[in-house]
C-alpha cells in the first residue's frame, strides 16, 4: 500500500491559484526545454522513499483542508550552495481534487496513510457537483 505526503500550500488561497502557478512554472520549464515536472524544495529527506515512491502521492493543504494531490515521481537528495541538505519532492503538475479534510496547521511534511487519506473526487466537480466554498463551509459543519 502506498504511503503518502501531506503539507501546507502556504500562501495559496484556493485550487485554481495553485493551478495557476503550477501552470506558469511549467511554462518557464518548457521555455527553457526542461522535463514536464514540478519541483517542491524541502529541508528535511523523507527516509520512507521507496514506500512514498510506490504509488504516493504528496497532497496540499490549502486554507485549512486538503483539496488535492499530485503524484510523487521521485525524491532527489542535494546540499545547496551554503552547505545545507535538502530534498527535491518532485511531481507530476498534475491536480487531482480530493474529498476536503479539515486539518491543523503544522510545519514542513508529514507522511499519510492510504487509509488515513481522503479520497478522490470524481472528474469534473466537487463533492456532487456542490461549489467549492459550499463544501468548505457544509465540512467544516461536519456535514459532508
Amino acid at each position: 500500500m502506498a504511503l503518502n505526503l501531506i503539507k501546507l500550500c502556504v500562501g495559496v488561497e484556493t485550487v485554481e491559484e495553485l493551478a495557476d502557478w503550477i501552470a506558469l512554472k511549467q511554462a518557464e520549464r518548457r521555455a527553457r526545454s526542461e522535463p514536464a515536472e514540478q519541483i517542491h524544495t524541502t529541508r528535511m529527506s523523507p527516509k520512507r522513499r521507496d514506500e512514498l515512491l510506490d504509488g504516493g502521492s504528496l497532497y496540499w493543504v490549502i486554507k485549512g483542508f486538503v483539496q488535492v494531490r499530485q503524484r510523487l515521481v521521485d525524491l532527489r537528495e542535494f546540499t545547496d550552495e551554503a552547505g545545507i541538505s535538502r530534498c527535491r519532492i518532485v511531481m507530476e503538475p498534475v491536480l487531482h481534487a480530493t474529498e476536503m479534510q479539515p486539518r491543523r496547521p503544522f510545519q514542513g511534511w508529514r507522511y499519510l496513510t492510504a487509509k488515513d487519506a481522503p479520497r478522490d473526487l470524481p472528474k469534473g466537480g466537487g463533492a456532487d457537483g456542490i461549489d467549492p466554498e459550499m463544501a468548505r463551509a457544509l465540512s467544516e459543519l461536519g456535514l459532508l
